[in-house]
């Protein structure tokens, strides 16, 4: 059936909250945009003139949608070349969603993102939907064709599940810029024990470069070996810059509200690393380093302005 205007309007007025919701569910801003657009195409073909609710039966038929995405994701998972982490968003991005509360903040954090890998599909359908965006359990029973005892049951045991991998804790802007500064002071001084002691006992580093780039199938887990690792990784030589065709420049920023490190070669970002700190230090770096991944931050990249880089490599 054709649209009318008011349908049209009704659609786009929902469409960050569906691109946020997508977001947090695939992990991948590419995919949450494909699913957006069926989502419209479901939309297009409906009786709109009876459906009563219509965020409502957008919401249902978006989430849907993205859990089956998720089950076939898996399954590609399995066969992903090295580590896999999500597709970072630069601040500023609108995929990001609600940031008003500490919860809506702490469920598009790159830390979470990864957690909510370990969920089964509908355990990260009913998390995202009550943590980010406080559907209330009644409606997401609704959304997922399930009880809303069954919603509250799978809501607890997926905060659980998060709650236990979870060592982030939200800190200040100025606090976050001033660890970068000693971070950034200490990798590029040449001496691991400077790097050692801005890390946690257990620190990891990851990278994903998607079969594309080089990146360490297994991450570096432990304080020294991560250090040993950042030491090289921000060691200048002709073989890195002809590898990424110039001399990276690294920037401080914010990617997913986590303080990040955008390493950028003429114009085009080549990386985004970032940042969990905890009060005890430096807990984790997970390096994007997947062109493929990085699409979406080097179109935000490029419309605004960054000022001058902190370091060049």
């Amino acid at each position: 059936m054709a649209l009318t205007m008011n349908d049209v309007d009704r659609f786009e007025a929902s469409r960050p909250r569906l691109e946020a919701i997508a977001y947090r569910l695939l992990g991948s801003a590419s995919e949450a945009e494909d699913a957006v657009q069926e989502t419209y195409l479901r939309w297009q073909a409906a009786d709109t003139g009876r459906i009563e609710v219509p965020e409502a039966w957008l919401t249902k038929v978006l989430t849907n949608l993205c859990l089956n995405q998720l089950t076939s994701a898996r399954a590609r998972r399995e066969t992903y070349v090295g580590q896999w982490l999500p597709e970072p968003l630069l601040a500023g991005d609108p995929m990001l969603g609600p940031a008003d509360t500490a919860e809506q903040r702490e469920s598009v954090s790159y830390a979470v993102l990864v957690l909510l890998e370990r969920l089964s599909p509908n355990e990260r359908a009913v998390y995202v939907l009550r943590e980010a965006f406080d559907y209330p359990h009644r409606e997401i029973a609704e959304i997922l064709d399930i009880s809303e005892a069954a919603s509250q049951q799978i809501f607890h045991r997926a905060r659980k599940h998060v709650a236990e991998g979870k060592v982030r804790t939200e800190i200040d802007e100025a606090a976050a810029r001033r660890v970068i500064d000693e971070f950034l002071a200490a990798a590029t001084s040449g001496r691991t024990e400077p790097l050692v002691r801005l890390l946690t006992e257990d620190a990891v580093s990851i990278g994903d470069g998607g079969g594309k780039v080089p990146a360490r199938a297994k991450g570096f887990e432990g304080a020294l070996a991560v250090a040993r690792f950042m030491r090289g990784l921000f060691k200048p030589s002709k073989a890195k810059r002809a590898l990424v065709g110039g001399s990276p420049e690294v920037f401080a920023a914010t990617a997913n509200g986590d303080p990040a490190l955008v390493a950028v070669v003429d114009g085009r970002v080549i990386g985004v690393m970032c940042l969990e700190i905890t009060p005890e230090g430096i807990a984790a770096f997970r390096n994007q380093v997947n062109p493929d991944k990085l699409e979406r931050a080097n179109r935000r990249w490029a419309a605004g302005d960054h000022g001058e880089p902190l370091t060049s490599m």
